[in-house]
């Protein structure tokens, strides 16, 4: 059965909420320094592949590696493996093509088509603040992408393919939280993180007649690196939801960008366009709109943000 809250410690889970992102966004950085030499396919292999023994020493730190690796849904784990290793596919892709500050702004449209997906498979009542917070955040990604869409100069450099990328990225994403709202009525949070890596790196196997290489020993490392730092930050977002609730860590989800535009800067030379920044603004304020409202009903949503996809 699914994990519960073990006990309100906020300032503990607030901590390991914020670790997790500053993991993911270094993640993110190695992945892209990565796929400038192999290609998107290759890098989810060893994202997914390193990070499966510290899940596993996380397992077993905790106590709970048996009941961690029960399953009740083989096929429910093997599509939630198929759907995120598509979107963790389009987003490496995407990351070799965009900087890294514009691809974290794209991802934080997935609870955006989480809840038109939600209105859609599970019949989720839209009320006025929803709906308002959709069509606000359906702006801002319309901002976003309206550069790389719109000239033939950002087609030339692949801008526009990279930005389709990580919109089917995103998109994938929320059909994974569709699919986990329902996946963790029976199955321990664990056992979806171990099966989603298990089942990526499988997976991630079927691109290699696309083109796999020998990398060089430095990009070996960043591949490594990132498989395994990936691995420490799922564990720590998965322990920031046994002690804080979902409706109070959601915000620190955007800190991230901080982390982003720092990386891309320091790390790639990078700057975010300022029009990025203002569609990053809007999406960002429809999620927190629903955020406070669903704080205000009461609705929690624990299980499927702590064990998400992680961020590439």
């Amino acid at each position: 059965m699914p994990e519960t809250l073990s006990s309100h410690r906020p300032g503990l889970a607030i901590a390991f909420k914020l670790s997790a992102m500053a993991i993911f966004s270094v993640m993110s950085a190695m992945i892209k320094a990565a796929t400038a030499e192999v290609p998107s396919g290759e890098a989810v292999f060893f994202r997914a592949f390193f990070a499966i023994p510290v899940i596993l020493g996380w397992l077993v730190l905790r106590g709970e590696l048996r009941r961690g690796l029960v399953t009740r849904n083989i096929r429910g784990h093997f599509l939630r493996g198929l759907l995120g290793t598509v979107g963790m596919l389009l987003s490496f892709a995407g990351l070799s093509l965009l900087p890294l500050p514009e691809v974290t702004a794209i991802g934080y449209a997935t609870p955006i088509f989480t809840m038109i997906l939600a209105a859609v498979i599970l019949g989720e009542r839209f009320r006025l603040i929803r709906l308002s917070a959709v069509a606000v955040g359906l702006v801002g990604v319309v901002i976003m992408l309206w550069p790389r869409l719109g000239g033939a100069a950002s087609l030339e450099q692949g801008a526009a393919l990279g930005a389709v990328l990580v919109l089917g990225s995103t998109m994938a994403s929320a059909m994974v939280q569709i699919h986990i709202r329902q996946l963790v009525q029976t199955e321990h949070t664990a056992a979806v993180v171990f099966y989603f890596m298990t089942s990526a790196a499988v997976l991630s196997l079927f691109t290699l007649p696309f083109g796999w290489v020998v990398p060089s020993g430095e990009t070996l490392a960043l591949l490594v690196g990132a498989g395994l730092i990936g691995g420490v930050g799922q564990a720590l977002m998965t322990s920031a939801y046994r002690y804080g609730q979902a409706s109070m860590l959601a915000p620190y989800d955007y800190t991230s960008m901080i982390f982003a535009i720092i990386l891309g800067y320091v790390w790639f030379s990078e700057l975010p366009q300022a029009i990025t920044l203002m569609g990053a603004a809007l999406v960002i304020a429809g999620n927190v709109a629903v955020i406070l409202r669903e704080r205000y009903l009461g609705i929690e949503r624990t299980k499927a943000r702590s064990v998400s996809d992680p961020k590439a």
